[in-house]
């Protein structure tokens, strides 16, 4: 059998949450590429080898699934979420235009899976009900001049925000900065939902007054969406729900 590369998200963490046709191809696989806490969410069985490596090596990473895909294996590399959203999609591509032609020729598929921003939104209700937009807070593959450029502009437009990898060890004052800049273009108190580890026993939600957030609310498990100007909180014996009305 000729080889060929799944590209596939494994969801947000809850095992009910990935695809069918994702485990169709884990069941298919020869091999599985991945950062190494989504390779440990993939059982190992007989037949399959686990390709697990740091955060840091994705374009390395893209070229061993690509190269083992040329050589007639048959791989999936994973991403947690979806793939096409800051994930490993992109960084599959970026390899394949500049690899060997021969690579152009093979079989190379993305297949769909629910990223944090959904599972969080549909978990806190519907803050995505209108315009949004999806903005990644880490500075490892871009200026931080750039994140403040684009979030200022997002907070001019009024849309809703879902923020990927707010907070790490490494950069902790990038979200306290964040969260300045929203301060300053926002004149409102809109609602910031803090949602940390979405469909897993460590999950935990909060939504608090943007005048409230706090740097230490989130880490890199947290999906944090802030409202738009019409995003409301309705209160129910069952907890808050966050909605955003889909007319503007």
């Amino acid at each position: 059998m000729s080889g060929w590369v799944v590209i596939a998200g494994l969801g947000p963490g809850d095992e009910a949450l990935v695809t069918p046709e994702v485990r169709a191809a884990l069941d298919a696989a020869t091999d599985v590429v991945g950062y190494i806490p989504y390779v440990a969410r993939v059982a190992p069985r007989d037949g399959l080898t686990l390709h697990a490596s740091d955060n840091r090596v994705e374009l390395d990473r893209a070229a061993h699934a690509l190269d083992m895909a040329a050589a007639g294996r048959r791989v999936v590399v994973v991403s947690s979420g979806d793939p096409g959203v800051f994930a490993m999609a992109s960084a599959v591509f970026e390899a394949l235009e500049a690899g060997p032609e021969a690579w152009r020729a093979l079989d190379i598929r993305v297949l769909p899976g629910i990223t944090a921003m959904l599972a969080a939104a549909a978990k806190a209700g519907a803050p995505l009900g209108h315009d949004f937009c999806a903005i990644n807070l880490s500075d490892n593959l871009k200026p931080w001049a750039l994140i403040e450029k684009r979030l200022r502009l997002a907070a001019e437009g009024d849309f809703a925000m879902a923020f990927y990898n707010p907070r790490s060890k490494s950069r902790p004052e990038g979200f306290a900065r964040a969260l300045d800049v929203l301060r300053e273009a926002c004149a409102d108190a809109r609602p910031v939902l803090f949602a940390r580890a979405v469909s897993t026993a460590q999950e935990e939600l909060r939504i608090v007054p943007l005048t409230d957030a706090r740097p230490e609310m989130a880490d890199m498990r947290t999906m944090v969406i802030v409202g738009s100007s019409l995003t409301r909180v309705i209160e129910t014996p069952r907890g808050p729900i966050l909605y955003t009305p889909r007319s503007a």
